[in-house]
């Protein structure tokens, strides 16, 4: 996710503390490359110009330059505009009404059936009782994706393929069935073509408290653009799919200013679980490579928090094992792809463009799942036989069983380490090497 952004922005920040202290001809340079940077990424040329004037009259002053880290000063002005810019605060869906309506339109391709289906899921986890309805009676096969993405986060579904009279049925339904959130499909919009009035009337016909505008994120600056012709619709505010496919971060940077709305979720994933809530803070440090360690923690929790809590219980009494490990590895990958995962810790890209990296996780899984429960619990009766059969069964060597055990070695070394006081927890399997 921004990659080209995130690497041009730090080597921007690495050469102005390479300087120490800064002239003011140092910090106007430093603003030029980054203005060049945010065009490069396909940020809106008003919206680069904008944030940048706010950070120069900022940085050109006695505050930032007589500091003792003026580029971490520089850095901090920049992160704080960046997040204004991106809307400030976190919002959220309104979800009124009894039922709480929520219609989601957009562009054709924009990814509106995946996000209705994710948001359901998500409105779930929230311990909310949403209904899916399509609504779309021009797209061949929509009620039956929609329909197939209902079965699998477990929420009912209904078709209104006449979608006026559709809706009428689909919230007496939704009110016998005791569903408290009803997620509206609704017909994608040819790209350069306006809304068709079936959309603005049904949007009058049942009143929704949030209208969601669903856009792909790889149309850069032009998802801006884009959303101007649906704004009459009474957008309340943007979904932003296929940010993990978006190395340059134009639409992220310039949406919300753009059509002054805010951005509520972001998709970063195909799978079901993959629709966040937009953070403007956490977007801003991303995108100057400070990473989302809170975002981190918070994947972790809600996709394993269980399994983790209780490793995390066995740690402090001391009684580490394999079975400890392989409940941490398959807790990670439950959360999503390693990559995805490291890229919200900062300092860690060299780690990312490894390709080993999730290979090896891989092997370290296949030989622990090839131990029995015995050798997982008590891993010092592990000698060159069963490491042999260890290694058969995993498709792997006994060089690397024995690679294993000696990472699982260190870590209880600094689990000790960790009792007294001197390490944080959770460090030990994300260092499978």
């Amino acid at each position: 996710m921004f990659e080209s952004l995130t690497e041009r922005l730090a080597q921007i920040f690495r050469e102005l503390r390479g300087k120490g202290k800064l002239s003011e001809a140092d910090v106007r340079a430093g603003l030029r490359e980054i203005r060049q940077a945010l065009l490069a990424a396909d940020v809106h040329y008003q919206v680069a110009r904008d944030l940048l004037r706010r950070v120069e009259e900022q940085a050109v002053g006695k505050r930032v330059l007589d500091s003792l880290t003026p580029s971490q000063q520089l850095l901090a002005i920049v992160r704080k505009e960046m997040t204004a810019l991106m809307g400030g605060e976190a919002q959220t869906l309104s979800l009124s009404g009894r039922p709480a309506v929520v219609v989601l339109v957009g562009p054709a391709g924009s990814g509106k059936t995946t996000t209705a289906g994710k948001l359901a899921r998500f409105l779930s986890r929230k311990g909310r009782r949403p209904l899916l309805v399509c609504c779309d009676p021009f797209r061949p096969a929509a009620s039956e994706q929609l329909a197939t993405l209902a079965a699998r986060v477990e929420v009912p579904f209904f078709n209104a393929p006449d979608p006026l009279p559709g809706m009428e049925a689909a919230l007496r339904e939704a009110k016998s069935s005791l569903r408290d959130v009803v997620i509206v499909d609704t017909p994608g919009v040819p790209p350069g073509e306006e809304p068709p009035e079936l959309l603005a009337e049904l949007v009058r016909k049942v009143h929704p408290g949030d209208v969601l505008l669903v856009l792909d994120a790889l149309t850069g600056q032009e998802a801006a653009r884009i959303a101007e012709v649906f704004l009459p619709l009474g957008v309340t505010g943007a979904v932003l799919t296929k940010l993990d496919g978006d190395a340059r971060g134009g639409a992220a940077l310039s949406v919300p200013t753009r059509i002054g709305r805010p951005v509520l979720f972001v998709g970063v994933g195909e799978r079901p679980e993959d629709l966040e809530p937009f953070h403007p803070d956490r977007m801003a440090d991303r995108i100057l490579g400070l990473g989302d360690l809170q975002g981190l923690v918070e994947k972790l929790e809600e996709t394993a928090g269980d399994e983790l809590k209780q490793t995390a219980a066995r740690v402090r009494e001391g009684t580490l094992t394999l079975e400890d490990f392989l409940a941490q590895l398959e807790a990670m990958g439950k959360a999503g792809p390693l990559s995805q995962l490291l890229a919200r810790i900062p300092g860690i890209k060299g780690a990312l463009d490894d390709p080993e990296l999730e290979r090896d996780l891989r092997r370290s899984r296949a030989i622990i799942q090839s131990m029995t429960l015995e050798e997982r619990r008590n891993p010092h009766i592990i000698g060159a036989s069963r490491k042999r059969r260890i290694a058969r069964g995993s498709g792997t060597s006994v060089q690397e069983v024995n690679r294993l055990l000696a990472q699982y070695e260190k870590t209880k070394k600094l689990v000790k380490k960790m009792r007294r006081g001197r390490i944080p927890p959770g460090l030990g399997p994300l260092n499978m090497g």
